[in-house]
């Protein structure tokens, strides 16, 4: 179950494209080194992040804690649990190198993925995440949007309530999503994905879903960003990303699990009946298979 607060570098994850520039460069340090960071003074962390005292405690402030021994110790703590948490994994870690072997990368990007969902579901609040699957659970119809990646995502929650009998609806068009959104009413319920929270389109679409009258539901990476201002829930990711895997492929594999769940929680409210639907489903698809395959 997710912590009514997260550990520490999920947060900050989360804050970084809300962050001033002075306040990133010190947040970048922690989630860049975060022992090493961790033993600096405020003057030193102040001076190595090229900015004032000042900026390092409101960061500390922003994060909650009154003083940077505060936020220290929970960094601390949290590279603590994350080591135990992967001792069994690869010890190879960091960014994808230019030098690095295929097997180098396969290591890295698994363990990029094996953290970025440990920190999604230590992200995500199940309150939101039972509110979500009640809303979507009672809803007359769902409209479903996203951008680039993240259109691949709705299609897949799509694909997923239509086979448990939902009418769920998911657009790669924006103009379409938009014309779709205006025609929802009460009851019904939109879902906007997007990592960054700040896709212009994706919002437009909460935006006019919710000035219809319907329910609206983010999952996004950043829970203080523009998106969220229009989502009366919101599901929250972890992703971690490497020059390689920026947005579009290191949001992927969180946001397919927050759907994996959301739909497992709204099939679970109807338990016996999301079984036979999607027996019968299953059983359509595969009276078309070829005999003998």
């Amino acid at each position: 179950m997710a912590d009514v607060n997260p550990p520490v570098l999920i947060r900050i994850r989360s804050l970084l494209p809300d962050l001033r520039p002075s306040e990133r460069r010190i947040a970048e340090l922690f989630l860049t080194d975060p022992t090493e960071t961790s033993a600096l003074s405020v003057a030193a962390l102040a001076a190595k992040g090229s900015t004032s005292t000042t900026t390092v405690i409101r960061l500390c402030k922003r994060l909650g804690y009154p003083r940077l021994q505060d936020l220290r110790i929970d960094v601390l703590n949290a590279v603590a649990r994350e080591n135990f948490e992967t001792a069994a994994l690869s010890d190879v870690s960091g960014d994808i190198d230019q030098d690095d072997s295929l097997e180098n990368v396969v290591a890295k990007i698994s363990m990029a993925e094996t953290l970025s969902l440990a920190d999604t579901a230590k992200a995500l609040r199940i309150d939101e995440l039972a509110r979500a699957a009640e809303l979507v659970g009672q809803a007359s119809r769902v409209d479903i949007f996203g951008v680039g990646a993240s259109a691949f995502v709705g299609l897949d929650l799509q694909q997923k309530l239509t086979r448990i009998g939902r009418v769920a609806l998911s657009w790669s068009d924006s103009h379409s999503a938009w014309t779709s959104a205006a025609t929802l009413r009460n009851g019904s319920v939109a879902v906007a994905i997007s990592h960054s929270g700040n896709t212009a389109d994706t919002i437009d679409f909460l935006a006019i879903a919710r000035g219809a009258g319907a329910a609206t539901i983010a999952i996004t990476n950043h829970d203080a960003s523009e998106l969220t201002e229009h989502a009366d829930v919101v599901l929250t990711t972890a992703a971690r990303e490497t020059v390689f895997r920026s947005g579009a492929l290191g949001s992927r594999i969180a946001q397919l699990m927050v759907v994996d769940c959301l739909f497992i929680a709204v099939a679970k409210e109807n338990y016996d009946e999301s079984i036979a639907d999607l027996r019968r489903t299953y059983a359509a698809v595969q009276s078309r298979r070829v005999r003998g395959s």
